[in-house]
């Protein structure tokens, strides 16, 4: 008798740990879009908070060129409020980034949802034990 091994289509990683099934891959999907959505999220409070620090430091600048600072220090600020600003942009750019994520990952569990739910519900509707993930593949 011989043993079934898994198939793996090239390209694809192996499975990691657990069987996969149709409720196992749907909280994947579920997780991927949860934490492109939280990413996102995540960046555009990072932009806001970037912008403001910048602008913050602009106007300490300007304060400290009126009270006639050392004008090397001055130039440090405003360096910094470049920094920031370079900062606020790279993280609004990786925010469409995780945005277009979080619809790809929302559009593939939809699909999947589409295209599986049907068959989840009838093999949990029939009582029949079902064979082992990849008995059925080709070689």
């Amino acid at each position: 008798m011989t043993e079934l091994e898994p198939y793996v289509p090239a390209g694809l990683p192996e499975r990691s740990g657990g069987r996969l099934s149709f409720l196992s891959l749907a909280g994947r999907i579920t997780t991927l879009t949860g934490a492109a959505l939280a990413l996102k999220e995540g960046l555009w409070m990072l932009r806001r908070r970037m912008e403001k620090d910048a602008d913050g430091l602009d106007r300490l600048a300007e304060q400290c060129g009126t009270a006639e600072v050392e004008p090397r220090f001055t130039a440090l600020m405003t360096d910094a409020a470049s920094a920031l600003r370079a900062v606020a942009e790279a993280s609004g750019e990786l925010a469409g980034a995780a945005d277009a994520m979080e619809a790809d990952a929302r559009a593939f569990g939809d699909a999947h949802e589409a295209e599986y739910r049907g068959v989840y519900e009838a093999v949990k509707a029939s009582g029949v034990q079902q064979a082992k993930p990849g008995f059925y593949e080709t070689r």
